[in-house]
């Protein structure tokens, strides 16, 4: 009798494994396609020329400063599209960061890091903390996104 209930629990475990794995995998198939669809809308008009002329600008500046919000708001009308057409960024959404998913989330996550890899004093913590009262973010998702830096540095730069 208890070899039965072994091998039913046993088989009970290895489709709650299965059922894991298949919610993950929908996870990385969707990360997969954006990761493939990130950012197009700069390749195009009206983003391609105002992205062309402000992305070396910003990689000399340093992200929050003011000269770094003066070149942002020369960006707008672009900016305003890119936001529009991308749900990784908060301004996407009415609610900001409270009506994205952890896709998004993790997409925002993902940018940011890249963000920090075009500027000469990049630094993915700093650019966390400038944007937790830019976004509005709770100490939990601080906290996460902090905890995450070591899995997203341990591929390197």
């Amino acid at each position: 009798m208890e070899k039965d209930i072994i091998a039913i629990t046993n088989n009970d475990t290895r489709k709650h494994i299965l059922n894991v794995n298949m919610f993950i995998n929908m996870f990385v198939v969707e990360l997969l396609k954006r990761g493939i669809e990130h950012d197009n809308t700069k390749l195009k008009e009206p983003e391609v020329d105002v992205f062309a002329e402000f992305t070396p600008k910003l990689s000399t500046s340093t992200y929050g400063s003011d000269e770094y919000k003066t070149f942002t708001q020369q960006m707008k009308p672009a900016l305003d599209h890119h936001y529009a057409k991308n749900r990784h960024h908060p301004e996407h959404f009415a609610r900001g960061i409270k009506d994205m998913n952890l896709v998004d989330l993790i997409e925002m996550f993902c940018d940011w890091k890249a963000a920090t890899l075009r500027h000469n004093n990049g630094n993915l913590e700093t650019s966390i903390e400038k944007n937790q009262t830019r976004f509005n973010m709770s100490e939990d998702l601080i906290s996460i996104f902090k905890n995450t830096i070591a899995i997203i540095d341990k591929q390197g730069n």
